[in-house]
């Protein structure tokens, strides 16, 4: 799968933006491929995360999830359907003008590697309209 790289704008502030992110019970309740999740262990701020997703077919995979600060999460694949699943958020302060709240640009990359055969025009299909989607999703959430 191609690694995939999207931005957006939210009005939410970077560390109402980061709880969101790390909230990882939440996302069965507004992430709609997301049946269930695990927390396996928390260590500071790393955790070990099993999702239980449903894309066509059910799947489960196991993420090492390591936040910096309010400014980056990042995650490394410890076991699942994919070779790899690497990637992270990166959150950065817009400043504000004319006494604005304070947004986020929040840019959201990923790179996977699936371990099964799905055809090219499916996987850029799923990218196309899912990661989209997915961003909008933490979007609304962030901003309540």
């Amino acid at each position: 799968m191609p690694s995939a790289r999207q931005n957006i704008v939210m009005d939410a502030a970077p560390g109402e933006v980061m709880a969101v992110l790390t909230d990882f019970a939440s996302y069965p309740s507004f992430l709609p491929e997301i049946r269930q999740v695990e927390l396996l262990s928390t260590r500071g701020d790393v955790w070990e995360v099993r999702f239980h997703a449903h894309v066509i077919r059910p799947f489960q995979y196991t993420l090492r999830l390591e936040r910096d600060g309010d400014r980056r999460l990042s995650w490394t694949m410890l076991d699942g359907l994919f070779t790899s699943n690497d990637g992270a958020w990166d959150l950065e302060l817009v400043p504000a003008t004319d006494g604005a709240p304070a947004r986020t640009r929040a840019t959201y990359s990923i790179d996977l590697v699936l371990g099964v055969f799905v055809p090219q025009a499916l996987v850029n299909s799923l990218v196309g309209q899912s990661l989209p989607a997915t961003l909008e999703r933490f979007a609304a959430r962030a901003q309540g």
